[in-house]
């Protein structure tokens, strides 16, 4: 006896549910990876154009220059033959000089001093004073600072530079758990940037917010910083 095989073949819509969530699963991907690239090509090492004392003046302001990145941004501005005036990170000596910054004549300013104490905790696990503290270094001694030196930058019609330091907490990815108040602090930082760098564009002033990170370069200039400042 002869077998005979059916075949039924049927045509099954794809629910739109599905469709749904692979168009925000794709989105998202890409969201992210856009972010990482961006992110990337802000870590990407770039020289200077052009000679900054003509294009700025003979004068620098860097913040924080004791150790680490403010320390390294101090020893390359000055092979580019610029003046600087190196300040603490203590916000009360930086109200302090505020007046004698304002009166010079310099037209690059590097905002680096930052704080990133208590480090990984909950927010209700650090004392309020040091969240204070925080806020104060990495977010009021920024505003003063840059507040001080912009109106002699637009009085001399020179144009300028101001130099943010920012950090990775508030750019590359969306939350940053335990650090939730130093990435918070970095996100306005960026936000206060932008917004600057727009509102003063026509008047020839230049605002950035800089990412860095321990390069091959980086560390070289920061152990040449510390053998000119300590003799080792």
């Amino acid at each position: 006896m002869a077998s005979h095989v059916l075949l039924i073949r049927q045509d099954i819509a794809t629910p739109w549910w599905f469709i749904l969530r692979a168009f925000v699963g794709a989105a998202y991907v890409g969201f992210v990876a856009l972010r990482l690239l961006a992110y990337l090509w802000l870590c990407l090492p770039r020289m200077p154009k052009g000679d900054l004392r003509r294009r700025y003046g003979e004068w620098a302001v860097v913040t924080g220059p004791t150790s680490g990145i403010g320390r390294a941004m101090a020893l390359e501005l000055a092979r580019h033959g610029l003046n600087l005036v190196l300040v603490g990170r203590d916000p009360a000596i930086l109200r302090q000089i505020s007046d004698t910054i304002a009166s010079l004549s310099e037209l690059i300013v590097v905002n680096n001093a930052g704080v990133a104490e208590p480090g990984a905790v909950y927010l209700h696990e650090a004392d309020v004073e040091a969240w204070a503290r925080m806020v104060r270094v990495n977010v009021s001694a920024v505003t003063e600072v840059t507040a001080a030196v912009l109106p002699g930058m637009v009085a001399r019609g020179r144009g300028g530079a101001v130099v943010n330091i920012g950090s990775a907490a508030s750019e590359s990815i969306p939350s940053l758990p335990l650090y939730t108040m130093y990435s918070s602090t970095k996100r306005y930082v960026a936000q206060f940037s932008r917004s600057l760098h727009v509102e003063y564009a026509s008047k020839g002033i230049h605002v950035q917010c800089q990412i860095l990170i321990k390069s091959g370069k980086y560390v070289r200039a920061n152990r040449e910083s510390n053998r000119s400042v300590y003799g080792s």
